[in-house]
């Protein structure tokens, strides 16, 4: 399991930079990129602070949801993961009616674009 990868699929989650997380915790953006880059490892006492800055238990870093997260976290790049967390945060007010428009309009913006 890699911490990292985990720790920033939860920071992206939830909308925030490496440097909201350094405003919470006093960590070095730097370092905490580090951590998510799997440079380095944190230590338990580390963890629980970016746990706290996440709003998150510690466990929460080595449940089997955040394996998944970590996971999918792989195949897609910060910039997607932010996109698909607004798309998520936004749809989640919408009748399933809207949502298959906005599917609909999706997949119509995605194939005009490849041709």
């Amino acid at each position: 399991m890699k911490i990292g990868t985990t720790i920033r699929a939860y920071r992206l989650q939830k909308g925030l930079s490496q440097g909201d997380i350094e405003k919470k915790t006093g960590l070095l953006r730097c370092y905490l990129s580090r951590v998510e880059n799997g440079h380095t490892v944190p230590s338990l006492d580390t963890l629980a602070k970016i746990a706290r800055a996440l709003d998150l238990p510690v466990s929460q870093f080595f449940s089997s949801d955040a394996l998944a997260r970590q996971m999918n976290a792989r195949n897609l790049s910060d910039d997607e993961l932010r996109f698909l967390m607004q798309i998520r945060r936004y749809s989640a007010n919408l009748n399933e009616s809207d949502r298959k428009l906005l599917l609909a309009m999706v997949k119509k913006f995605a194939t005009t674009a490849a041709t």
